[in-house]
């Protein structure tokens, strides 16, 4: 049964000569990537997560290192040859097995519906926490930039208030199911050509739930949850970036036997900007000047997501100098200040001029002792730059 898991090292991503400091190491940052906080309602995160952490407890440790070294998974399962042959032989009878017994050493449980790993399932009348729901909210740019309240609409399974959650109607109550009493689970033993074979399943009289409704309630007709439609208010926080999940605890699906409600896990979409780009909390744009701005300098009005600012562009500003604004990008969505704002500078070339602005561009290229170009010249911009005429 060890083929049915991946090698240790292999899940670490490393070779048998790895050292210990690199499998801290690889643990560490597949350990964070896959963290349930990192991901969550991820159910093959979680699956990767526990991997990882099996892997890394196994090599850490140099006594079970040593033994999965030599004898692989087998070195490293208490529950594996405790008999007589010890990891290198099988001590027991094959005339009477439990095969339930047996795949739980390996799974965790034995044959639970016929299949592998659902045998000794957790209590069905344990509390069971409820599952979590995702909903989309889109928000402009500038709600993102100083955070908002929204409200959104939803459908998600409630306790029932009439049963309280029990299933069973008002007055009487569920009773615990005589043929598994109350594990959800029966065994069934037959003849296989490896004896006496002892498989376990789901109890079929009370379906796995361990108890039996005899008076369902008529609200919930005996499952003890209801539908129901809500609108959630949430806070979304400053700084919110596009795609980024706010979790909102406890509003997901009510609980089972008691248990806790899931999570509403909120997944927040930004309408784009015509004026700003975000990069993480840092914000850019660009700012149109004329040549006279540029060259004289001048007193701007800038836009920034607190509204508008002045900065004074220096004389001789260059096309594509860009300008940083400290402290005027976004808020930093876990409250760690905010990012900058660059600006960067954009000449405006004059279009359709007047007989008075010609002459007073033509009198300003004379001292520069610039030549009014001749048909067969090549045209030279504001810069100095050759430009063959089309």
């Amino acid at each position: 049964m060890a083929d049915q898991k991946r090698d240790y090292y292999e899940v670490l991503g490393l070779s048998k000569s790895a050292s210990d400091a690199e499998i801290k190491k690889a643990y560490r940052k597949l350990a964070k990537q896959y963290h349930p906080d990192m991901n969550p309602d991820d159910k093959t995160a979680e699956a990767k997560f526990k991997e990882v952490n099996e892997a890394y407890e196994i090599l850490s440790d140099k006594d079970k290192k040593a033994r999965y070294d030599q004898f692989g998974f087998a070195g490293v399962d208490p529950n594996f040859g405790a008999g007589a042959g010890g990891p290198g032989g099988f001590g027991f009878d094959m005339g009477d097995i439990d095969l339930g017994d047996i795949f739980g050493s390996f799974f965790g449980g034995g044959f639970g519906g016929g299949g592998f790993g659902g045998g000794r399932r957790a209590n069905p009348n344990a509390p069971q926490k409820g599952a979590s729901l995702r909903a989309g909210l889109t928000i402009d740019f500038m709600e993102a930039m100083s955070g908002c309240d929204k409200e959104i609409s939803l459908t998600r399974a409630e306790s029932c208030p009439d049963c309280g959650g029990s299933g069973a109607a008002p007055g009487t109550s569920a009773e615990t199911c005589p043929d598994c009493r109350g594990s959800g689970q029966v065994r069934m033993q037959r003849q296989s050509f490896m004896g006496s074979v002892t498989t376990v399943g789901e109890c079929p009289r009370c379906r796995g739930r361990g108890k039996i409704i005899n008076t369902p309630c008529k609200s919930c007709n005996g499952a003890g949850q209801v539908t129901r439609h809500r609108k959630i208010k949430i806070h979304i926080p400053a700084g919110i970036d596009n795609g980024q999940t706010i979790p909102i605890r406890g509003q997901g699906n009510g609980g089972v036997n008691g248990g806790p409600a899931g999570d509403l896990l909120v997944v927040v979409s930004v309408r784009p900007d015509a004026r700003f780009q975000r990069e993480g909390d840092d914000l850019y744009m660009e700012q149109t000047v004329s040549f006279a701005q540029a060259a004289l300098g001048a007193e701007l009005q800038i836009d920034t997501i607190d509204g508008k600012v002045k900065y004074n562009l220096p004389a001789g500003t260059q096309p594509g100098t860009v300008v940083r604004l400290r402290g005027k990008g976004a808020p930093n969505v876990n409250g760690y200040g905010r990012g900058d704002q660059y600006v960067t500078v954009k000449l405006v070339v004059p279009r359709n001029m007047t007989a008075q602005q010609r002459e007073a561009l033509q009198a300003y290229a004379d001292a520069m002792g610039e030549a009014a170009p001749s048909d067969d010249s090549p045209v030279r911009d504001f810069f100095g730059k050759k430009k063959k005429k089309k």
